[in-house]
């Protein structure tokens, strides 16, 4: 559907659209919870949700094009399958790599920081759901923008970029638990959830765009479903590996957290041109021909 150089746009605006129909779905369906007390409102909004997803499978049956018959044909060398994936050893460094990120720099936030400062700070549950907003309205705003900033980096270079942000971030949760205030260590870790959003962008910018040139064309479903799985192996192994801390070492999540993350981006760093890279192939004239997927 979208050319080669189009492709980080294009993943930008997904999580953004994403992102936006989290936090505003969340939001209609507390108002329609609050003010119907009843069964039925729980219906009515389950129903609305799945008319929504099958007005959205037409729109995609009736308006996204089949790829053409020559991306989708593989040669006997190739191979088909997930068994061709697997042979893929730097594509499977780099998924391995990323759910590290994955787990410490988007689910130990999203899913770890409110228990934990709920337990360990003066927060309250008004102030955690302001810092979660911060962070969701960052993303939304900066995604886009961060486009242009990603494009100028290498790929290793942003994947280590992003490991020192979440890093950082992680380790700056830690001073929160020494404020008594609650307003000052609200305005910490509303801080905080801006430097989570920065990484979160600049990690995302590239992750989809080099899963997706790395494919050939006719393992490229068989690709990103993998990028997919990615996320959701996450967002179990986040909650599973902070909860089990969070009861014996909680500053760990986040000491912890940030020497994964490093660990992570040095070895996406050291994948240097092993992984395709339009900056450096454009640097050297080496290009590829446009594409679309």
């Amino acid at each position: 559907m979208i050319k080669r150089e189009q492709r980080t746009a294009a993943f930008a605006l997904n999580r953004v659209a994403g992102n936006f129909g989290i936090g505003s779905g969340a939001t209609v369906a507390g108002f329609i919870v609050a003010f119907a007390q009843q069964l039925s409102s729980f219906q009515t909004l389950y129903i609305f949700d799945a008319v929504t997803y099958a007005a959205f499978a037409l729109i995609v049956l009736a308006a996204v094009p089949s790829p053409r018959a020559e991306t989708v044909t593989a040669t006997d060398a190739n191979g088909t399958g997930f068994r061709a994936v697997a042979r893929d050893r730097v594509f499977l460094t780099v998924i391995g790599a990323n759910i590290v990120l994955l787990v410490v720099g988007h689910t130990f936030f999203s899913n770890i920081l409110p228990p934990f400062a709920k337990a360990h700070t003066p927060l309250g549950p008004a102030a955690i759901g302001i810092i979660v907003l911060v962070n969701t309205s960052f993303v939304v705003i900066a995604q886009i923008p961060a486009v242009r900033v990603v494009t100028r980096m290498r790929r290793t270079h942003a994947f280590a970029a992003a490991s020192a942000i979440f890093a950082v971030s992680l380790l700056a949760v830690l001073p929160a638990t020494l404020i008594h205030t609650e307003l000052a260590a609200t305005s910490l870790l509303a801080g905080v959830a801006i430097v989570f959003a920065i990484g979160e962008c600049v990690h995302t910018n590239v992750l989809g765009p080099l899963v997706a040139d790395m494919a050939p064309a006719h393992l490229l479903g068989r690709y990103l479903s993998l990028y997919s799985l990615a996320f959701s192996i996450s967002l179990a192994l986040g909650p599973a590996i902070g909860g089990l801390l969070l009861q014996t070492s909680p500053d760990a999540i986040w000491w912890g957290g940030a020497l994964a993350a490093l660990l992570a981006g040095a070895v996406l760093l050291r994948l240097g041109g092993r992984i395709p890279d339009p900056l450096r192939e454009a640097q050297s004239g080496l290009g590829p021909a446009p594409e679309a997927a």
